[in-house]
């Protein structure tokens, strides 16, 4: 199963969690969760670094980026890390969501 398949379906399970500053920058950006969701769901490619935060959980976690469109053609960018929660099935943490500046 390829990561971008793993991160829909949990997003489709509802095993995802926004962080304080993905909700942030929704605000500040006019987003709502499930503008965020659709253009998780809408991705074809999914880009992957090592997490170089000081809140990992290992040297080995990885950052999943994805910028994609929203139902409605908003250009969106999520950053997010795939975390075990306790005895809970992986999660999908969304650590940063906000509207995507072409380049």
């Amino acid at each position: 199963m390829t990561i971008l398949i793993k991160i829909k379906r949990l997003i489709i399970r509802g095993k995802y969690a926004f962080t304080m500053k993905s909700l942030d920058e929704m605000d500040a950006d006019g987003l709502i969760e499930e503008d965020v969701l659709e253009s998780i769901l809408n991705a074809q490619f999914v880009r992957t670094k090592k997490s170089s935060s000081r809140f990992r959980r290992s040297a080995q976690e990885k950052v999943y980026i994805i910028e994609s469109f929203t139902f409605s053609g908003i250009l969106l960018y999520t950053k997010g890390v795939i975390r075990k929660d306790g005895s809970e099935e992986k999660v999908y943490f969304l650590i940063s969501s906000k509207k995507s500046i072409p380049s």
